[in-house]
């Protein structure tokens, strides 16, 4: 459905204004779908008003894909927090190997769990938002400054595994959550844009299951 125009720009934060109105167009069309002077006319200013705050286009698309970003890191953490209150969705979850059931370990390794899902499920439900922010994503290093970034919270979850004995901390600082994050952002891109594109819903989920007991194995291993 389409999304109406934007109300008339009047008072206050004009740069939050244009990129909240960008996250809309990002939504509905993806990175593309976001073009400075059309933001501009959404929100009721001029583009040269707009171009007050943003020296170009790439520069407030660069502005949406943070944006975007932090609503992945907002759903992340709302997973989190259903997890933690035990309102999550139990179904799909994984056997966990050599792990003892109420431990510590368990409750590391379920939310660990609960962000995947959340990571996968916003970009299916979430793909123009995910599109943007997959432009041009800044390097693990910069990202982990954002206290509010999608890699931040992957990153405190890690080192919860950590608290409770679950991963070393040589393992830890040998780039473990990259290689979690690249795989299931990886299946995300499969599923969005490559051969798994054609897929059911359900055997899209089908498959994170899978990578998710995959890396359960090797988080287990020696």
């Amino acid at each position: 459905m389409a999304r109406a125009a934007a109300r008339p720009y009047h008072h206050g934060n004009l740069a939050e204004a244009l990129v909240d109105e960008g996250l809309h167009m990002a939504a509905e069309g993806g990175p593309e779908a976001v073009v400075l002077r059309e933001v501009a006319r959404r929100v009721g200013v001029s583009a040269t008003a707009a171009y007050r705050h943003f020296a170009g286009q790439a520069d407030l698309i660069d502005a949406v894909k943070h944006a975007a970003l932090d609503r992945l890191a907002k759903h992340m953490r709302a997973a989190l927090a259903a997890h933690d209150r035990g309102d999550a969705d139990i179904a799909g979850q994984v056997p966990l190997p050599g792990i003892a059931t109420g431990s510590a370990q368990q409750r590391a390794a379920r939310r660990l769990e609960a962000i995947g899902r959340a990571y996968f499920d916003f970009a299916i439900t979430q793909q123009g938002l995910f599109r943007c922010f997959c432009l041009g994503l800044p390097l693990p290093g910069s990202v982990t400054l954002q206290e509010e970034s999608a890699f931040g919270v992957l990153a405190d979850v890690l080192d919860d595994l950590v608290a409770a004995g679950l991963l070393t901390t040589e393992r830890r600082a040998a780039g473990v959550d990259v290689a979690l994050w690249s795989a299931v952002h990886g299946l995300a891109v499969l599923c969005l844009d490559g051969p798994l594109a054609d897929l059911p819903r359900e055997q899209q989920y089908a498959l994170l299951t899978t990578v998710t007991d995959v890396l359960f194995h090797g988080l287990a291993g020696a």
